[in-house]
């Protein structure tokens, strides 16, 4: 009897670690419900505001006087209306940035707003920006530099760390629901934060919120930088990262400013912001590479986005709801060669189709009822079960054969091909390589009406 227990215990410690070793394979890593809805948002933007925007600078360190803070009408409300105008769906507000300064009055320290002339020093930033932000329908998210120039207590890594964790508490106890917790490693060459207690401490008051650090930063955070202030993804996306053996849904995002080079608004910089193009261009290599955009935005010293922003960010996303706004596949009524495949033809994310159950390989077929003309596929997998699709190709019937027009790698939450002008009246998404069965959410097809008269 004791032999079949202990080989009973055997067998399923066997069995637990087959399953732990299993959960090690890149294509087992599952995303958490609050990953996918995150990565759903696609388009975000960062807010830069503070004492470097009243002295012409990047980088503070500390020991502006806060009496430099007083812009004369601050206008988050129109800073939202803007960031919405784009097409973003959330925004993160760098409540305090290197130099310590703090935007909100917090009771840890003097060394902010409440010692400003700004509002007499009862003003609160972080309060009328997420307000304005969820009054225009977006979501909100705070960046509180673990790096602070000014205060004492940064000397002693005990201390300070006590002082941070009573400034995340006031930021995530105070102002609502907190789409993302925004953390950088500027400052941190040879001083080790303790991140973790800073995620159980966000966690306890903010659990859905989403925790973004560099890979090299922070180990257990739930997304990832790219690599680069580009604002481009320049390597096959997959979203499961390997840190030294550890596998985590880590997925990208993407940040860059609207401004080349520039977080903060300075005087007279008008020549350095980004055209539409440029915009078009990033949003295609982010958005369209399966990641997040997060384009910084900096209000000018009266506390107002500046007209040209203002005006770029609505032609940036005017721009974008043209290219993307017309769906060849539903806007013509192609027929899918299925029933069941038109989940993923549908212009309905919510919906997906699956591949047959246990397969490695399927198409994805659509057939128009006349030639159409196109030159971008958008196509987003359902990522749920994981990512599993490693290579795909897109093609169209052409004198009796298919022909490959476009072949690559990972598709994730969204990839968008973009190749020369093609005219077919039969398309197909062939699915050459995936792990497991693969799920669609959409396949899309789109023509730039601008290039189509080059």
């Amino acid at each position: 009897m004791k032999k079949q227990t202990a080989y009973r215990l055997l067998a399923i410690l066997l069995l637990s670690l087959g399953i732990s070793a299993a959960a090690q394979n890149f294509s087992d890593i599952k995303p958490s419900p609050q990953q996918t809805a995150w990565q759903d948002l696609e388009f975000g933007v960062i807010i830069h505001f503070g004492t470097n925007t009243f002295l012409d600078r990047e980088w503070g360190d500390g020991t502006a006087d806060p009496k430099v803070f007083n812009p004369s009408s601050v206008d988050t409300d129109q800073w939202m209306k803007a960031v919405k105008a784009a097409g973003a769906k959330y925004a993160v507000l760098v409540a305090k940035h290197h130099d310590g300064f703090t935007l909100w009055p917090s009771e840890q320290t003097d060394y902010g707003v409440k010692s400003s002339p700004w509002m007499n020093g009862k003003g609160d930033l972080v309060r009328m920006a997420s307000d304005s932000a969820r009054a225009n329908g977006l979501k909100f998210g705070v960046y509180l530099s673990p790096w602070d120039r000014h205060e004492p207590k940064y000397k002693d890594p005990k201390a300070y760390d006590e002082y941070y964790l009573k400034q995340l508490d006031e930021l995530s106890t105070n102002y609502g629901d907190l789409v993302e917790f925004w953390l950088d490693g500027a400052g941190s060459a040879g001083r080790k934060y303790d991140f973790e207690s800073i995620i159980n401490e966000l966690r306890t008051y903010q659990p859905n919120t989403m925790v973004f650090a560099d890979v090299a930063l922070f180990k257990y955070a739930d997304l990832r930088w790219v690599g680069t202030e580009s604002g481009t993804i320049s390597y096959e996306n997959w979203n499961v990262i390997d840190r030294t053996g550890y596998l985590r849904w880590r997925p990208i995002e993407a940040d860059t400013p609207l401004h080349k080079l520039h977080w903060f608004w300075h005087p007279n910089d008008e020549g350095t912001l980004k055209s539409v193009a440029e915009l078009v261009d990033v949003y295609d290599n982010t958005v369209g590479h399966g990641g997040q955009l997060m384009l910084g935005i900096a209000p000018d010293n009266t506390g107002r986005l500046p007209e040209a922003d203002v005006k770029r960010l609505k032609e940036f996303g005017d721009a974008i709801r043209r290219l993307y706004s017309h769906n060849l596949i539903v806007d013509e009524h192609a027929k899918p060669a299925s029933p069941e495949e038109y989940a993923a033809l549908d212009n309905d994310p919510d919906t997906f189709w699956s591949a047959p159950s246990c397969s490695h390989h399927a198409t994805l077929e659509v057939t128009f009822s006349k030639p159409v003309t196109f030159d971008r596929a958008l196509t987003m997998e359902w990522l749920n079960d994981g990512q599993h699709i490693q290579k795909y190709a897109i093609e169209i019937y052409k004198d009796g054969t298919w022909q490959r027009i476009v072949e690559a790698q990972a598709i994730g939450h969204k990839k968008i091909d973009i190749f020369p002008t093609v005219t077919a009246q039969r398309v197909r998404l062939n699915l050459l390589s995936t792990t497991a069965e693969a799920h669609i959410r959409e396949f899309q097809l789109f023509m730039d009406a601008g290039r189509s008269g080059r």
